[in-house]
């Protein structure tokens, strides 16, 4: 009857502390869970926050302003525009090269 008494008893205490280990393990993954469930809220609300900024950024406005400002373009006027005419001698000059 000892025998069996000490057998339950350390059956009963590798069981206690694979209960605790378990339920260590469980708060542990929770814990996990819920950081990575607030860090893919706050990744959608910048996704958001950046496709909006996008959105305002490529307005024609925008767009206009920036070339004017940044890179000097002006708009094109007959003044400054050149036209490039269609020479039938240039147009034979590839058939003779060959």
């Amino acid at each position: 009857m000892t025998r069996l008494n000490l057998l339950l008893l350390v059956a009963l205490v590798i069981s206690s502390v694979y209960l605790v280990r378990v339920s260590y393990d469980s708060r542990r993954l929770f814990a996990q869970l819920d950081r990575a469930q607030g860090e893919a809220r706050t990744l959608a609300i910048e996704h958001e926050r950046l496709i909006a900024e996008k959105q305002s950024q490529a307005t024609p406005l925008r767009v206009e302003k920036v070339a004017r400002e940044r890179l000097a373009m002006r708009n094109a006027t007959p003044a400054v525009t050149q036209y490039v005419g269609y020479a039938a001698s240039a147009a034979s000059a590839p058939e003779a090269a060959r």
